[in-house]
């Protein structure tokens, strides 16, 4: 029996499996939250250089993968047995074992949120294609929430190569057709794009950013042109509460901006696992 086989005909194997999966890339994910913003800045700056006739010095490669992870206050390298997801930073105690210093609650939490959602994604969907796509989608979405919160940017090197993943997972008809899939990245990204620019219109202000266009295109290639209104619903009820509440607690004025696109990640996942029983509900509701 090959691999394949025993994960098809075990589920708990296949769960577990992917339970640990997510765990390990749930530490990379850590990664990407982190240097992906920098890059991106380092290749506006080159730009800007480029175009002043100048030339960007770099001293040292930065990317994905070099450096090798450091703690940011002493420089301590993070050796292979300090990097273990979840469980050393609960050995270390939440501080680096060069300084004593803190260790951000973040990098446990988006490790420990991979892990259950790929595991909760194996449950329910099963052995097949639908677990990997969402577990896919699990990941990027919780890279742009995490960035999203620290810079207010969704940035299009994850948003589009999602939304042309979601159109190829849907060839095969794995969540929507190919037809509901494409008309769900064209309503997605319109729907915001209208709501942009009446909110500017009408207020000589932008609401929000073309990233939320590209992330609400990319859900709706994923899951379909009609779980669009539930999404929204959903992102939008969120974003409001949270807003007033904080707005109320003092902690933030009302001229600062909110980044929305951790609730549309919300609502997407919301949509991806139970999406369709609720829109099934919500129709039986108001045929009764």
């Amino acid at each position: 029996m090959s691999l394949l086989d025993l994960l098809q005909a075990t589920p708990a194997a296949f769960i577990g499996l992917c339970v640990v999966l997510g765990l390990l890339v749930g530490s990379f994910l850590n990664v990407v939250i982190h240097r992906l913003p920098k890059m991106l800045e380092l290749g506006w700056q080159r730009q800007c250089a480029e175009l002043r006739g100048e030339t960007l010095e770099v001293h040292e490669k930065y990317n994905l993968l070099v450096p090798r992870s450091a703690c940011p206050h002493c420089h301590h390298p993070i050796g292979a047995m300090e990097n273990i997801p979840v469980l050393s930073y609960i050995l270390l105690r939440g501080k680096c074992r060069g300084c004593g210093a803190a260790i951000s609650l973040r990098y446990p939490l988006i490790e420990a949120a991979s892990g259950l959602f790929c595991g909760f994604a194996a449950w329910h969907f099963g052995f097949g294609m639908a677990s990997v796509g969402a577990i896919l989608l699990v990941w990027s979405l919780l890279a742009l929430t995490a960035i999203d919160i620290d810079t207010q940017l969704l940035p299009d090197d994850i948003t589009l190569p999602l939304l042309w993943a979601g159109l190829v997972c849907n060839i095969g008809g794995t969540y929507v057709t190919l037809h509901d899939a494409v008309l769900g990245a064209l309503f997605g990204y319109l729907s915001l794009w209208a709501v942009y620019w009446l909110f500017k219109i009408v207020t000589g202000k932008e609401g929000m950013g073309y990233g939320d266009f590209k992330l609400l295109a990319a859900l709706g290639a994923w899951l379909g042109w009609q779980m669009l209104p539930l999404i929204i619903l959903l992102s939008s009820l969120v974003g409001a509460v949270v807003g007033i509440a904080l707005i109320i607690a003092a902690r933030r004025g009302r001229e600062i901006p909110i980044p929305f696109g951790p609730y549309l990640a919300g609502g997407g996942l919301i949509g991806l696992f139970w999406g369709h029983d609720l829109v099934q509900r919500y129709l039986q509701l108001f045929a009764q």
